[in-house]
Parts: C-alpha cells; sequence; structure tokens
C-alpha cells in the first residue's frame, strides 16, 4: 500500500469521514498544506501520548487530575455525570454549572457489551464518597440507553446523595412547537415546572 492510500485510510477512522472525504483530506495537505500536516501529526504524536484519564472523574486530561478537579473554587455539592468528555465541554462553554463531573465514557448498551464495570461505575461511587455531594445531576443523552444508563446510576447511588435529578429535555429555546417532534413534545410535558 503507498503512503498516500495509508493516509487515505488512516483518516477514515474520524467519525463521518469516508473515503471521498479522507481522498479529499489527504491531497489537501499534500499538495497544499505540508507544514500544517507536519503540525498535525506533531499534535496527534502528542495528543495520543500525553492525554489519558483523570483519576478522580474519567475526563480526558494532561495531568493525573484534570484542571476541573483540581478547582477547589467549585461547588462541591453538585455532581454532574455526562457520557462524554464533549459534554463536559459544552456544558462548560453554556456556563452556569459550577460543580464536579463524572465522565461515564460511554452509556450501557448490552448488545455491544458495554456494562457498567467498562463505565467505570466503581469509581462513581468512590467519588460520590469521596465529594459527598448533596446533588447528583444525570446528563446522560435523552436516547434509549442515555435513560437506561441514567436509571442504573441514579439506582446505584440510592440513598447515598440526598438529590438525584435528571437534565430537562423538551423544547429548544428559540424552537417552534409545530415543528417539534411528538418525543421531544413528550418530554417537555413531562418535565414542566412551575413559575412564579
Amino acid at each position: 500500500m503507498s503512503a498516500i492510500e495509508t493516509l487515505i485510510d488512516a483518516l477514515q477512522v474520524l467519525p463521518g469521514v469516508g473515503p471521498k472525504t479522507a481522498q479529499r483530506m489527504a491531497l489537501h495537505l499534500l499538495l497544499r498544506e505540508r507544514d500544517a500536516g507536519v503540525a498535525l501529526s506533531d499534535a496527534l504524536r502528542t495528543a495520543m501520548e500525553d492525554v489519558a484519564f483523570c483519576r478522580l472523574c474519567r475526563n480526558l486530561t494532561e495531568h493525573e487530575i484534570c484542571s476541573v478537579c483540581r478547582d477547589t473554587r467549585r461547588d462541591q455539592k453538585l455532581l454532574c455525570v455526562v457520557e462524554s468528555p464533549s459534554d463536559v465541554i459544552a456544558i462548560e462553554q453554556a456556563g452556569g454549572y459550577q460543580g464536579y463531573y463524572f465522565v461515564l465514557n460511554g452509556r450501557l448498551s448490552p448488545l455491544d457489551g458495554v456494562g457498567p464495570e467498562a463505565l467505570g461505575m466503581d469509581q462513581l461511587v468512590d467519588r460520590v464518597n469521596q465529594l459527598n455531594p448533596e446533588e447528583l445531576i444525570l446528563a446522560t443523552n435523552p436516547t434509549v440507553e442515555g435513560e437506561a444508563t441514567a436509571h442504573y446510576v441514579s439506582q446505584l447511588v440510592a440513598g447515598r446523595i440526598a438529590r438525584i435529578s435528571r437534565i430537562a429535555h423538551g423544547v429548544p429555546l428559540g424552537g417552534e412547537i409545530e415543528y417539534t417532534d411528538g418525543g421531544t413534545l413528550a418530554h417537555a410535558f413531562q418535565g414542566r415546572r412551575d413559575i412564579g
């Protein structure tokens, strides 16, 4: 296999990148962005060698303990369980949440062989015992697997935490009801809250 074919195959490991897109990327780097390609290669190698999981929350970090877990200004009363590091990034960018996280790095999926041990449930219990939060916020995705994972976690920590909550699901801000699917509307009505 040629170096070009190897590069094209390697690029296809990225989500959403098929053979044609990989070919376009490879040719673009080789024809127009050689220096950027070398920088990309160096960045990938460094990340693959230096990035690991935080010992406390399982988020990705270059240190033994991530910056969120090291931040003593955060609210120790709140612990948010998410499926992936991208969820942490999204919540942090949105602002407003100042508690700690626990990253499952997946969701329960027995058909795919993903059970509780793969999601670090023992580590989650340890984190709950260490922080002793007043509230556990379940922020898994509103999919069948995400809901099953949220239910499992809530059962696992029941009795250890005073309040277990689930993030609201429903009509997005700026959305129009007539264009919202039935499942989303059902969640919105179930999760309604008082005003005033």
